[in-house]
């Protein structure tokens, strides 16, 4: 990265560390500041923090001085830091110190002017202060103790000085390269302390600090010393180096990549910056720069433990010493003596169980990518070689790396397979499917599958189990597509298997080209009559795949006879299995109560087995009984515990499972639990999958939308590509993303949303029309009507085109309702009320066929009756305001219920902080026309302009404390954006809901929005 780029990356993760500094240096409330002395490894943040910590006492009025230590070798000047210090002193500063410099002539010594060699200066120094020459060469070497006792007395008083005038913080960085004047300096000030208020923090890299470094000495005595606090600068947690790798590049949008960033990064900001830039440039190893910086400390070594570098970093991150016994061939004494070189140069740190590890894993892969091929491969036989004959101890996974590495594919691939095994056996699908695929890779080589006995399909259905575990069903569709075209008939068998598992992972995702339905058939075909485990697997794919088509007796037929064979057989997983999904076709043949029975059957004989996959699916299937039906606090606590199962079970991606937390979160939504959507979307520590990460994006847009975020636009357009290619996300991503455009003001675009999406869904799904429609329909509808009543001539009509489309959408999916004979629930009923009420809306709003005022009030009670039934608590709040406006303009008898209405929608809009609906409700024709009419309009809001808002006039600085209440910030944090007492933020927070005439922060933001208050 350039410098400029560093700079502006904002400092993330370390809020913790910087509230600590701040109070440390006396910033903070402590009583006296404390010298600090900061210590962390290369690229950690270090000067990052400080510099965070500088601007922040900048603000604050302090006087903030940094000096830099560097890195000369045997030729370091004597006190450079301060040097610099006083070369960078402003006029003001110099000004103060002059009194100083005259009283102690030596200090002019460390004036840059006074240290260019063989030049003399004049008794005026520079910016006014005298000067003195130097000795020969510039340094301090040939000064007696009293000159330097003085020196040091004098950079004392120049900071008291300066302290006096205002606090000052010095900040002497990079002290491991101090020359050992500087070090002394330092422990004089930190001993010394100062009257006024002064505050020193110095800083070092700690994995430059061998053992007979010397600035160890001095981190001995500055630790023993009352009045200095020691700190250790930590790498930054995962969740932050993804913060800081999305905050280099906003734009780099596979999770993978990041993750593998976050891996190989291991909490050190520089290396994490550095390595998105490779990547960027379309390179996975090392820039060049940092390997060159990692590689320096290999050059500082001895012979022997620069070979034992060298083999470690074949070995692996961590090493055993028996491992680096076999490959590096030294005696026992110079092993150890190469081994100790290498600890004590801090590139080699012990761990437990008799190993080393590198200091961070990016050393390792430098020493690794310098090595030469040959070298390479000789080291990783010798690993290989001594796991197969059981010389070291070793799992099949570093069996498996060395082989391959070594060039022996035959080992590499039973070792792989094995390894494969053993990660699906721990719950580690994405490693086993790694394992697995290299596997596959490797048979593919000539005559390797000849030399070993496995069989090809059996490894990759572990393959596609692992990915499909993994949340990575996209690519295990592409696997088994590609395996079942290479194989025939003749083997009918394992064709079946593959067919049942291409069929059951093409239903967990919209593939097109792949039929689920016609890969079982086949597959039942293939197997004919035969009484086996695979054809009960058969059987019930096949009834999921009949059900997704909508032929739900077929499916009962197919479930009933897998069900049947399942207990015949023994299998009793299988037979559960095949219970779960004759459960859920109750459900779908309008037997609820039954289907809701017949789960709490399997649901508690999977409890008794802990059959956890089992149990996952079973709930997942009873909250779809129970969300169909209403029952949302039911399903979500069924999809609560499923998706908790799973995450306990070290599978947070698998199906069902995963599917269970989308779900919970979109009950958790309905029933008005927001704060349980956000987070249950939080990926801020995790790593989703490519192909689910857009999902977990799609639930979180609702509460963006519902609050008005003003992140929800660009957090809509941050939704990748692959989102529109899948059904189930799109349905997810549709309904709020039309509320984030409508209430934008791009009604445009929210039309173009819901075109594509029901052209994609209707592709991807192969349907003519699909429930969510009619959602979808009623919420444009919704946003149509807000722009009719103040649309005019062609624009209107243009509305009310476009609503007639949306009208006709909805009629088609009644009649395929119809035709399939079945009954809409009570979502169903809810939406198809207010897509009604909305239309009417739309037409009495823009005087087209205006309906009477009784039918769009009955309409409108209809849809907020419906959503009262159901308990989606937002969508009532939001007919409730509708219904209050119609009720409102049908006249004077209606005021007082308008009134009612209002005050319940309000505080649940309060309650839910839904900016959106708290504007509507201030709007016109909402709350105060129902007050107005009811005579109990009063203050500002009666005093409206020509567009019907209050008058309000707002100072230039009220504005500013406006803008940051609609953005949540407190009144501390606001005082602090502004330079200003949080008791002056209060006062023009109180005068600002006094000029809206609002009762509540959250309401003066809404009123803001709706007024175009903000900047």
């Amino acid at each position: 990265m350039t410098p400029e780029e560093r700079a502006a990356t904002p400092l993330l993760g370390r809020d913790r560390e910087l509230s600590e500094l701040e109070a440390r240096v006396g910033m903070g409330e402590l009583p006296r500041p404390a010298p600090v002395v900061l210590g962390g490894d290369a690229g950690v943040g270090k000067t990052r923090l400080l510099g965070e910590l500088g601007g922040r006492a900048r603000a604050q009025g302090w006087r903030v001085l940094v000096g830099h230590c560097l890195d000369f070798g045997d030729s370091a000047l004597p006190l450079l830091p301060f040097t610099e210090v006083l070369g960078r002193l402003d006029d003001d500063a110099r000004e103060l110190a002059a009194p100083v410099v005259a009283h102690h002539p030596a200090l002019a010594r460390l004036l840059p002017a006074g240290r260019v060699l063989a030049v003399p200066h004049p008794a005026g120094g520079p910016g006014g202060l005298p000067g003195a020459a130097l000795g020969p060469g510039g340094t301090l070497a040939g000064d007696d103790g009293a000159v330097r006792a003085d020196l040091f007395e004098a950079l004392h008083a120049v900071l008291e000085v300066l302290g006096a005038d205002r606090p000052v913080l010095l900040v002497v960085e990079d002290v491991h390269w101090a020359d050992r004047s500087t070090r002394d300096l330092l422990s004089f000030l930190f001993a010394r302390g100062f009257s006024s208020p002064v505050s020193l923090v110095a800083s070092y890299r700690a994995d430059d600090l061998h053992r007979r470094h010397p600035l160890r000495r001095a981190l001995a005595e500055w630790g023993r010393m009352p009045a200095v606090h020691r700190t250790h600068l930590a790498p930054l947690g995962d969740a932050d180096v993804r913060a800081l790798v999305r905050a280099v590049r906003p734009g780099l949008g596979d999770q993978r990549e990041v993750e593998e960033i976050v891996r190989r990064a291991e909490g050190n900001a520089f290396f994490a910056e550095e390595l998105v830039v490779a990547r960027e440039l379309g390179d996975a190893a090392l820039p060049t720069d940092l390997a060159d910086l990692l590689l320096v400390r290999l050059d500082r070594l001895p012979d022997d433990a620069r070979t034992v570098v060298r083999a470690a970093a074949c070995v692996g991150r961590r090493v055993s010493h028996a491992m680096l016994a076999e490959v590096v061939q030294l005696p026992g004494d110079a092993l150890d003596g190469a081994l100790r070189a290498a600890v004590e140069a801090n590139i080699l740190v012990p761990v437990p169980d008799a190993g080393y590890a590198f200091r961070h894993a990016l050393l390792g892969e430098a020493v690794y990518d310098d090595l030469l091929p040959g070298e390479r491969a000789r080291m990783h036989a010798a690993c290989a070689r001594a796991l197969r004959e059981g010389r070291v101890p070793g799992a099949a996974a570093e069996l498996a790396r060395h082989a391959r590495a070594g060039h022996d594919p035959v080992t590499a691939v039973r070792a792989s397979v094995q390894a494969g095994q053993d990660a699906l056996g721990v719950g580690g699908p994405d490693e086993a499917a790694g394992h697995l695929l290299t596997a596959l890779e490797l048979l593919e080589l000539p005559d390797v599958a000849d030399q070993v006995e496995v069989e090809r399909t059996a490894v990759v259905l572990q393959a596609v189990e692992a990915l499909v575990t993994a949340g990575d069903a996209p690519k295990a569709v592409t696997l088994l597509r590609q395996e079942a075209e290479a194989l025939d008939s003749s083997t009918p068998g394992p064709r079946a298997e593959l067919l049942v598992a291409l069929a059951h992972a093409s239903l967990l995702v919209d593939e097109a080209g792949v039929s689920a339905l016609g890969a079982t058939e086949e597959a039942l075909d293939l197997l004919g009559e035969e009484r086996t485990a695979r054809r009960v697997r058969a059987l019930a794919v096949h009834a999921r795949a009949l059900a997704d088509r909508g032929r739900f007796e077929v499916a009962t037929r197919a479930a009933t006879a897998a069900h049947e064979m399942a207990g015949e057989l023994g299998l009793e997983r299988m037979q559960t299995e095949a219970a779960t999904i004759l459960g859920r076709l109750k459900s779908f043949v309008g037997e609820p109560e039954a289907a809701v029975e017949a789960m709490e059957d399997v649901i508690g004989r999977l409890r008794s087995t802990g059959y956890a996959t089992g149990l996952v699916r079973a709930l997942h299937q009873m909250g779809g009984i129970l969300f169909e039906q209403g029952r949302y606090e039911e399903a979500r606590g069924c999809y609560r515990e499923a998706a908790e199962l799973t995450r306990q079970d070290g599978r947070p991606w698998a199906p069902f499972g995963f599917d269970a937390r989308l779900l919970a979160g979109i009950a958790s939504y309905m029933v008005g639990d927001w704060p349980e959507v956000d987070r249950l979307a939080d990926v801020s520590d995790e790593a989703p999958p490519p192909a689910l990460a857009p999902l977990l994006g799609a639930l979180a847009l609702h509460t963006l939308a519902g609050r008005g975020d003003p992140s929800a636009r660009s957090a809509l357009d941050a939704l990748p590509q692959s989102t529109v290619r899948d059904g189930w996300a799109v349905v997810l991503a549709t309904g709020p993303a039309i509320d984030i455009l409508g209430d934008t003001g791009d009604l445009a675009g929210a039309v173009a949303t819901y075109d594509r999406a029901v052209a994609t869904v209707k592709e991807l799904w192969h349907v003519s029309s699909f429930a969510a429609q009619v959602r979808f329909g009623a919420l444009l509808l919704g946003h149509l009507a807000g722009r009719a009543a103040v649309a005019v001539g062609p624009e209107r009509a243009e509305l009310v085109a476009v609503a007639g489309r949306l009208v006709a959408d909805e009629q088609a999916v009644a009649r395929r309702r119809a035709e399939l004979d079945r009954a809409d629930g009570p979502e169903g009923v809810a939406w198809t009320a207010r897509h009604r009420a909305e239309h009417l809306r739309l037409r009495w709003r823009a005087d087209a066929d205006p309906p009477a005022p009784e039918e769009l009030v009955d309409a409108w009670q209809e849809a907020y009756d419906a959503y009262d039934r159901l308990g989606h608590r937002f969508e009532r709040a939001r007919s409730a305001t509708r219904l209050a406006s119609v009720l409102a303009h049908a006249g004077q008898e209606h005021a007082s219920r308008a009134r009612e209405l209002l005050d319940g929608a309000r505080d649940e809009a309060e309650r839910l902080g839904a900016l959106p609906l708290l504007a509507e409700i201030g709007a016109p024709d909402g709350r105060r026309a129902a007050r107005q009419q009811d005579g109990r309009g009063h203050g500002p809001r009666q005093d409206a302009g020509k567009h019907g808002h209050a008058l309000v006039e707002l100072t230039p600085r009220e504005r500013e404390v406006l803008t940051l209440v609609a953005a949540g910030r407190s009144n501390g944090e606001i005082g602090r954006q502004l330079f200003i007492a949080t008791k002056t933020v209060s006062v023009h927070v109180s005068n600002i809901l006094g000029k809206l005439g609002v009762a509540s922060r959250t309401e003066a933001a809404a009123v803001a929005r709706a007024r175009h208050l903000l900047d």
